[in-house]
């Protein structure tokens, strides 16, 4: 059995084992969380359940065959990826199919699936990034030659995801400046950046506000809400009944949790099965597999983290702690939602929450990493056989 994992598998063999664990794990939880989803657009739990399986299996598909091409593939079609996902996103600026105002999903013929534009535009931006990074190294301190180029592909992603989706565009261009920071990109152009970013960002709400009918940020409201409805104590149930519910399935879970299916307030929190994935969690688990599952995550990044160092590229450097980052942050995020310290925002638990475009993403990202640590495997064979080889004569 082992030989037949190591002969498919190749890689960090902790990585795959995390993630078949979260994956299988996940066809459970998803069955147990989906009552909400059964309330509101019907059908059965099983239905949800297959459907997310299916999605499983794709991933896993991807995942594999990703992991076993050449790490020197993703750079060279780095520039590829990054157009077509603008070209994705300009398709569902205007034809995507929306849900509660926001047009993020582009509908598959014939197969009645959806798909985000942005999860694939996420991996492809780190890609972009991470190559441009490596070879514009000496350049760096150059508006330019070297900031600039890096720079503007990350605005223009951010630009066209920020319509309909701030939190996605926040936290992307945040991870890029995180990328860019390791990059050893001039903190004193970072900080001119940001600075400027909030100024521009800060006119276009007040421009916003002062002609609404030019609908610049048509979910502005939405955002504003979230927000004051986070920070404020305010009393409106309604407004906070998504939080509040969150909270309370936390606190309802105790240490040991309510059992798998018991739990109750999953059936009252919208998206229990994806953005509120780790309140209805830890309410049917408890605080304890909570604790476990955040140590899940962090071995994973550590795991990442060793593949990025170990590497002697510093395109492949970049590329796997920009997949690193961006996994642990959406899981931060979908945790901080949950237990009230961050607004509400569409972020799900990555490898747990119910299949879509974000879990295929998420494992073609780590077939990426794989296939790096793949390389460095075969590397390391290579130089042991060498020195075998040269010992023996």
């Amino acid at each position: 059995m082992r030989e037949f994992f190591h002969t498919f598998f190749k890689g960090d063999t902790v990585i795959w084992v995390i993630t078949f664990l979260l994956l299988g794990f996940s066809l459970l939880s998803v069955y147990s969380f989906v009552p909400i989803l059964v309330k509101i657009e019907g059908g059965t739990p099983f239905k949800y359940l297959f459907k997310h399986f299916i999605y499983v299996i794709l991933s896993v598909v991807a995942m594999t065959w990703i992991h076993r091409r050449d790490p020197a593939l993703f750079s060279k079609t780095s520039r590829f990826l990054f157009y077509v996902a603008i070209a994705l996103l300009i398709f569902t600026f205007f034809f995507g199919v929306k849900v509660n105002d926001a047009g993020r999903w582009i509908r598959i013929p014939f197969v009645g699936l959806t798909f985000q534009s942005s999860d694939f535009a996420k991996l492809a931006l780190i890609i972009y990034t991470s190559r441009l990074l490596s070879r514009k190294q000496k350049v760096l301190d150059s508006w330019k030659e070297g900031f600039w180029p890096i720079m503007l592909p990350i605005i223009i992603i951010c630009g066209l995801i920020v319509k309909d989706n701030f939190s996605t565009a926040a936290m992307l261009f945040a991870i890029s400046l995180s990328l860019l920071f390791i990059g050893r990109v001039p903190i004193a152009k970072l900080a001119t950046l940001i600075g400027g970013g909030i100024l521009l960002f800060s006119l276009i709400i007040v421009v916003h506000k002062a002609a609404p009918g030019l609908n610049l940020l048509p979910r502005y409201e939405t955002w504003e809400n979230r927000l004051l409805n986070s920070y404020k104590n305010t009393e409106d149930i309604v407004a906070n009944a998504q939080s509040m519910n969150a909270e309370l399935a936390i606190y309802n879970g105790g240490f040991f949790g309510q059992g798998v299916g018991d739990g109750k307030l999953k059936e009252y929190i919208p998206e229990a099965y994806a953005d509120f994935y780790y309140a209805s969690f830890v309410e049917e688990f408890g605080m304890i597999s909570a604790i476990i599952l955040c140590l899940v995550y962090l071995i994973l990044l550590f795991r990442i983290i060793r593949i990025a160092l170990k590497s002697d590229k510093l395109f492949e450097t970049y590329l796997v702690l920009g997949i690193g980052i961006l996994i642990l942050s959406q899981a931060c995020v979908n945790m901080l939602v949950c237990t009230g310290i961050f607004p509400v925002t569409g972020q799900n638990m990555p490898l747990l929450a119910m299949g879509g475009s974000g879990l295929i993403m998420t494992c073609a990202s780590l077939g990426i990493v794989q296939s790096i640590a793949r390389r460095q495997q075969k590397e390391t064979k290579k130089l042991a056989d060498e020195n075998i080889l040269t010992h023996d004569n």
